[in-house]
């Protein structure tokens, strides 16, 4: 994984059971080009993803999650003057982490201000809905600044899976 998994999921322990980062059963990351298009290689890394982890009950609202999540670190976390052309180095990672009853996916870019949560009104603004329906899509979100050996910070959403049929 490249990171402090005990980090990362530090804000998932409150209110829930401790989730140790070994003990997942399945985790997969990639890492992503400073481009907008970056966001269709996250809904495929997530789709491939779910499809080999057999992760069909909420696998709409992960993808959608997921895309919400590029997006908003692609536009608002990446510092100013950062390349977004097709050669553009990466600067965000995408994180899914699945245990038996959950799923996490985090995505982490290199700024350190929080989300910013806008609720519009504006049924035919194009922007400004993106927490809005990672927070209605999800089980639960939230975020946390990171440091060494990264910068930056994690924002994540947790998903409950239904148990396996035995």
């Amino acid at each position: 994984m490249g990171t402090n998994g005990s980090t990362m999921l530090e804000p998932l322990r409150q209110g829930l059971p401790p989730l140790d980062p070994a003990a997942a059963s399945n985790a997969a990351s990639c890492a992503l080009p400073s481009r907008l298009d970056a966001v269709r290689e996250a809904r495929r890394f997530t789709s491939a993803t779910l499809d080999q982890w057999e992760v069909g009950d909420r696998f709409d609202d992960v993808c959608l999650v997921v895309s919400e999540l590029v997006t908003n670190a692609l536009r608002h976390a990446l510092p100013a003057g950062t390349p977004r052309t097709p050669a553009g180095h990466p600067s965000v990672r995408l994180y899914l982490l699945r245990w038996t009853e959950r799923l996490v996916c985090a995505v982490r870019d290199p700024s350190h201000a929080g989300p910013v949560t806008r609720r519009t009104d504006d049924c035919s603004a194009e922007s400004g809905r993106g927490l809005f329906l990672v927070e209605s899509f999800s089980d639960g979100w939230g975020w946390q600044p990171i440091t060494n050996p990264l910068d930056g910070k994690l924002v994540w959403a947790l998903f409950q899976l239904q148990r396996a049929a035995r």
